[in-house]
């Protein structure tokens, strides 16, 4: 499992999401508060969206240093600041390579997809998955994680690649792409539960899952924070309420400070984020 974190909102450093608070993300790949094991060492990865190239793909840094000892992470999470983040530490699942091609986020065009969990029973899933990908999607997947291919299955599921598309239709993507990794899952997973907490976006607007087939769980854990504007003060986040700011929207696998304004979504459900800052919590 993985930790991860994506913000949606005005632009602000990177590293007030994973370098500053108490909760950081840095802080989540050796320490993690909500899972069983601590430890999210396998690699780690950023990516950005700029203003002033919307029609661009997205930054995107990754490396399979524990992301604990990367300076290069630090000094670029301090320079760089944007309106749409996505920050991700990894713990290597289904004895997946420790390599750049398998860490977060995945992009294609406009899109980036990272994901925490996994597709129950993959290594007799893969084979099946793949058959139903297009050719576009099963030539843009470069390394071995179930993540790269749930994010095949979201992008075929888009109705296009390349047009702006409305937040529904990425959260209608969103849902397809977890009901067929999930129906994959159960006619050749070995009965193996799907851990499915899966954010993607293009920039403008977001979509965020937290999804398990575990009748006995409420899933991995995810958590939003949301509000007219985002601050880190001390290794305190929080939101604040002015006339003039748009809205910011923080979704994490854990709460990044003991901010009390943190809610914790609920089990199988989409947390919708458009491009106003909007946030609605809807059925998967």
């Amino acid at each position: 499992m993985c930790r991860f974190v994506l913000y949606v909102g005005p632009p602000i450093p990177i590293a007030s999401l994973v370098v500053e608070p108490k909760n950081s993300l840095i802080h989540q790949s050796f320490q993690a508060r909500e899972r069983e094991e601590p430890l999210n060492g396998d690699g780690f990865g950023l990516a950005w969206y700029s203003d002033r190239a919307e029609s661009e793909p997205p930054g995107l840094f990754r490396s399979t240093t524990p992301a604990w000892s990367n300076r290069n992470l630090v000094d670029l999470a301090r320079m760089l600041s944007s309106h749409c983040i996505l920050a991700h530490v990894r713990a290597a699942s289904h004895a997946t390579e420790v390599a750049e091609a398998n860490c977060h986020p995945f992009r294609c065009g406009r899109y980036t997809m990272m994901h925490n969990g996994e597709i129950g029973g993959f290594p007799q899933v893969k084979r099946h998955l793949l058959a139903e990908l297009s050719d576009a999607s099963f030539q843009m997947i470069r390394g071995n994680t179930d993540s790269e291919h749930l994010f095949g299955l979201f992008l075929d599921s888009l109705p296009s690649r390349t047009d702006p598309l409305p937040v529904e239709a990425l959260a209608e993507a969103l849902r397809t792409a977890i009901h067929r990794a999930r129906d994959l899952s159960e006619r050749h997973g070995d009965s193996e539960a799907s851990y499915l907490n899966i954010a993607v976006t293009d920039g403008r607007t977001a979509v965020v899952s937290r999804f398990t087939t575990d009748p006995a769980s409420p899933g991995e854990s995810l958590h939003v924070l949301q509000g007219r504007s985002y601050v880190c003060d001390g290794g305190t986040t929080r939101t604040l309420f002015t006339e003039t700011a748009d809205e910011a929207v923080l979704v994490s696998s854990e709460r990044l400070s003991d901010d009390r304004d943190w809610e914790e979504v609920p089990r199988n459900r989409l947390v919708v984020i458009d491009q106003w800052g909007g946030t609605s919590i809807e059925a998967i």
